[in-house]
């Protein structure tokens, strides 16, 4: 093995640093992989900090005793991961966008899972379900929140929710999604998890069968059985829900047609029509997530299952992606009679959303304001969406819609990619945890709402080069 130690200038700073590399010409790894691992986990770890100057090609090769061409394709490795900056005429540099270290006795021995405390700055963030709340309209947010100012706190807070938020956001779902909804259809909620919470307390006994799609959202899974529910995995393909697959004795089967999660299909028009005629026909109820449905990038959205059929179908919609999750404000959409149970359960439970909330909402609704908001988002969005194909290619799956995609692997590659990618300070999540059983798809969900462009187009470089040498 070979060693040598460089001394690294710092122009800001006037001092050297001392930092040993070591290539191996008998390890079987390629010796720029050698060199840029190397930096790379300096930089990481902090012995190489933002702003600090890197040697040229050619003294860092004279002192490794390796050709130029071997420190050349490692910087331009790094250079394309986003780790260096070129000043023309001046050098090399640590970017100023390096994570800073990261504590050992917080790395995971297997898969990936955020680490407690939430990553700090520094790490690049590419795990599903989380949004951008940077963009909104600051303006537009004040007003909503000064006219909370004219609410007056009821002492019976309504169990469906407030008149004019519910008038809104039916108008709302008629514009944005072509449901045919009144008020009287709407019942305002927390955001999905607790709409799938109502739907469960009021509909499931213990030991009902509830479907959930497989691999599929977790926390459906978690509700129905804090419910007392017997989970049933539903398999689905590239296009959502397998209708012919569906097990007999179902009580509901939640499922997300408009961008299956995580896999990313949605569900085409004729298999809508065989699993609402299924519903009919088994009396089973469908809650449909209307999850992504309000990001679509290629097409245009497909009618909501609610709206082809609104007996045999519970419509969920929250504001935690297109506003943000510390709103704590979502919607369902229901036949008058199973809301007046769900709001009857309510009752008795005191359960209720923030009045204050409802009413700011109801404003930036009737201003214009959260429709403006969209528009916004879907075009930052687009553009991350757009870095993440021209960078991952092939392997992505499910791109037409949402804030996440599917990057298909092999299965023994996926636990490898993801622990190296934590290595490199870039977070994701892996098909594993939405499987109910054995896994049937290998891959990395990899979520690009709440990364900036340049985070985004980073993280997505290490991942396509972890997966160029591990696949």
């Amino acid at each position: 093995m070979d060693r040598a130690t460089s001394a690294l200038g710092d122009s800001r700073r006037g001092v050297q640093v001392e930092l040993p590399l070591a290539v191996d010409r008998e390890s079987g790894v390629a010796l720029a992989v050698q060199v840029g691992d190397q930096l790379r986990a300096a930089m990481r770890g902090g012995a190489l900090q933002a702003g600090e100057r890197l040697p040229s090609s050619r003294r860092l090769a004279a002192a490794l005793a390796v050709s130029r061409t071997v420190v050349t394709e490692a910087y331009q490795q790094l250079y394309a991961e986003g780790w260096l900056d070129g000043r023309h005429g001046s050098g090399t540099y640590v970017a100023d966008l390096v994570p800073g270290p990261a504590a050992p006795e917080r790395e995971p021995p297997g898969l990936p899972v955020a680490p407690e405390p939430e990553p700090g700055p520094g790490w690049i963030d590419l795990r599903p379900g989380h949004p951008w709340v940077h963009g909104y309209d600051e303006a537009a947010w004040r007003r909503a929140w000064r006219s909370v100012g004219e609410f007056s706190p009821a002492s019976r807070p309504d169990p469906y929710g407030l008149p004019a938020l519910r008038a809104q956001l039916a108008e709302h779902l008629r514009r944005a999604r072509g449901v045919p909804a009144s008020a009287a259809n709407v019942l305002v909620t927390r955001g999905t998890g607790h709409g799938l919470d109502l739907v469960a307390a009021t509909l499931l006994k213990p030991g009902d069968l509830a479907g959930v799609e497989e691999p599929g959202y977790p926390t459906a899974r978690t509700v129905f059985a804090a419910r007392g529910a017997e989970i049933v995995p539903v398999p689905v393909d590239d296009h959502g829900v397998i209708v012919e697959a569906l097990p007999a004795g179902l009580r509901l089967l939640y499922t997300t047609p408009a961008h299956q999660y995580p896999v990313g299909g949605r569900l085409p028009i004729p298999r809508r029509e065989r699993l609402l005629a299924w519903a009919r026909r088994t009396g089973a109820l469908v809650v449909e997530d209307d999850y992504d449905a309000e990001f679509r990038y290629d097409v245009a959205p497909l009618p909501a299952l609610y709206g082809l059929d609104p007996e045999r179908v519970v419509l969920l919609g929250t504001l935690s992606k297109s506003l943000s999750p510390d709103v704590g404000l979502g919607w369902l959409l229901a036949s008058p009679r199973l809301l007046d149970a769900i709001a009857a359960r309510r009752r008795t439970l005191g359960d209720r959303t923030s009045g204050p909330v409802q009413h700011a909402v109801a404003t930036l609704l009737r201003n214009g304001d959260l429709d403006r908001h969209l528009r916004r988002l879907r075009l930052e969005y687009a553009r991350r969406r757009a870095a993440v194909v021209a960078l991952l290619g092939d392997r992505v799956k499910g791109d037409t819609a949402g804030l996440h995609v599917l990057v298909e692997l092999p299965g023994p590659a996926v636990p490898e990619i993801a622990r190296r990618a934590y290595e490199h300070g870039v977070l994701l999540d892996t098909t594993a945890r939405h499987h109910h059983g054995p896994l049937r798809v290998h891959g990395l969900v990899l979520g690009y709402g709440s990364a900036a462009l340049h985070e985004v187009k980073r993280g997505c470089a290490v991942i396509a080069e972890l997966i160029r040498r591990t696949c």
